[in-house]
């Protein structure tokens, strides 16, 4: 997989083959960091980072609309967000895949 990555880095136009090589590497677990924070997502907002910067606190979903003056829907609201766009379903799963992406 080394040589394919050299290869890719004197092509003028590589056009679909970073892509390919990025999906073999998934394929063969040889890739140990994602091309993009998200790579099968959409991109966090703003203030859904602000939410999520916030999860690993102690602080509850009110507490943290009061430490970002939003309501606690609002919360409410980017936690569903943050938890569909990183495909997980609990605020610790979301912690754990957050720092594991770097987002944290």
């Amino acid at each position: 997989m080394q040589e394919a990555q050299a290869a890719l880095h004197v092509c003028v136009d590589p056009g679909v083959l970073p892509q390919l090589v990025a999906d073999a590497e998934g394929e063969l677990h040889l890739n140990t960091r994602p091309t993009s924070p998200l790579p099968y997502a959409e991109e966090l907002r703003d203030r859904e980072l602000a939410v999520l910067r916030l999860l690993p606190t102690d602080l509850t979903q009110r507490e943290i609309g009061e430490q970002l003056y939003v309501s606690f829907n609002t919360v409410k609201t980017h936690t569903k967000s943050i938890f569909r766009k990183l495909d997980v379903s609990t605020r610790s799963d979301a912690i754990v895949r957050a720092r594991g992406l770097g987002l944290l």
